[in-house]
């Protein structure tokens, strides 16, 4: 038996394609469409056309200013065609030309579609690109999706490609965060920062990520000799662009660390005023916490938790049992860190084992923290995660608690875990 082809492929061939019985032609980058004024009206755009005293509502051939460098013939063509079918296969190489057509017509089923599609395929490559046109078109949804990939991925899954995309303001966004899945300590938020600085500088260096340290130490190494003095590299000319981005980096755990603050001296990027300030910060909150007897955080203070809390991950590559320390000085509480039998475990070191720096024997300290763990799919997207939320535990000498169990639907390797702690109270302002 012959098939009948179905209404709607028909009424797409005949008066969409082939152009039967239109009433009106459309005009635009050089091209031309016979369509008709009833499925036009679709649009939001041509019905207020068709609708008001414009001279446009009695003409029959009507020339398209396309104000928007975005759309092209093409995104057009789909866009026109999609009033006459019940859906559109949108292509991601294509989406962004396909909204900036659906969102200059008025077309809000098809930029609704954009949306859902771009949400599908966000990735390393599109992500960018995703984010800027969704800020430009006002899908605050996609902007929203591409940030949490951006903050789950920037550090778990570092590239080249990536680090030369990203812009300044976007960056900042994304380093001032509470969410950002930081991997390993915040030193690598500083080094990760330094190579993305150095790619935006010299846009035109192609290499591997494994070379790029190596490449943007030598590249600022170099600027260091052109200086008599000992400027900042963050206070010249060239660097100061970048001032805004490197204030949120939290440098009250970087300092804390020997080799870390040593590259930080070493590199000069940072101005000295602002290490001044951390290092004095740093020293009231160690006297307070060895003379003062801070015992840690009392509530939960969001607000401090966000915008101060030590950012700080590890990647487990497969099962198995895991123990590790986040290194720094944490004023004098070493923490321990486990992974066994689908437990996390946090133990409160102070007699058993050794541990450079000091460590506090006050009967009992609080750590207000938030535990986050999750995996990822090939495109950065994630499969399954876990959260504790901020909690406030407490911990006496080597006493170990468990704070998370996880269930075999979790288990899918590698795993990120990522943690926020705070181990001392904020500072109290004088009145």
């Amino acid at each position: 038996r012959k098939k009948l082809k179905s209404t709607s492929k028909y009424i797409y061939q005949t008066l969409f394609l082939n152009g039967e019985n239109s009433d009106i032609k459309i005009c635009a980058l050089g091209e031309e469409w016979n369509l008709h004024k009833i499925y036009l009206c679709q649009s939001g755009y041509f019905s207020s056309m068709f609708s008001g005293s414009w001279k446009e509502s009695s003409m029959n051939v009507i020339e398209l200013e396309i104000p928007d460098q975005n759309i092209d013939i093409e995104a057009l063509q789909v866009a026109f065609g999609s009033l006459y079918r019940d859906d559109v296969l949108i292509k991601p190489s294509r989406v962004v030309a396909l909204l900036a057509a659906a969102c200059m017509l008025q077309l809000d089923g098809l930029i609704q579609q954009c949306g859902e599609t771009m949400k599908e395929t966000i990735n390393a490559k599109t992500v960018c690109g995703y984010y800027n046109s969704a800020g430009t078109y006002g899908l605050d949804s996609v902007k929203k999706k591409c940030l949490e990939w951006l903050l789950n991925n920037l550090m778990t899954h570092q590239s080249v490609e990536l680090f030369k995309e990203l812009s300044i303001n976007l960056m900042k966004q994304l380093i001032s965060s509470s969410n950002l899945f930081v991997m390993q300590v915040e030193m690598d938020v500083y080094t990760a920062l330094k190579k993305w600085m150095f790619l935006q500088l010299v846009p035109s260096w192609n290499g591997s990520l494994k070379q790029l340290l190596a490449e943007a130490d030598a590249w600022f190494a170099k600027r260091r000799k052109d200086f008599e003095d000992d400027t900042a590299f963050l206070e010249s000319e060239q660097g100061s662009a970048f001032l805004s981005v490197f204030t949120h980096l939290r440098l009250q755990y970087i300092i804390s660390d020997l080799a870390s603050a040593r590259i930080i001296e070493r590199d000069c990027l940072i101005p000295s005023e602002w290490l001044s300030s951390v290092y004095k910060q740093q020293w009231f909150a160690m006297l307070r916490a060895e003379q003062d007897n801070d015992i840690g955080p009392q509530e939960i203070n969001k607000e401090e938790l966000e915008g101060n809390s030590m950012r700080c991950g590890r990647k487990l590559a497969k099962d198995g049992d895991y123990c590790w320390r986040w290194t720094g000085f944490n004023f004098g509480f070493d923490l321990l860190v486990t992974y066994t039998n689908r437990y996390i475990i946090f133990k409160r070191n102070t007699l058993n084992q050794p541990c450079s720096g000091s460590v506090s024997l006050q009967p009992r300290r609080n750590i207000a923290f938030r535990l986050r763990l999750a995996s990822f799919d090939s495109s950065g997207k994630i499969i399954c995660s876990r959260t504790t939320g901020y909690r406030i535990l407490t911990l006496e000498k080597d006493q170990e608690e468990i704070v998370m169990n996880l269930d075999s639907r979790l288990l899918i390797f590698p795993l990120y875990i990522c943690c926020n702690f705070l181990y001392t109270s904020p500072e109290k302002k004088a009145d």
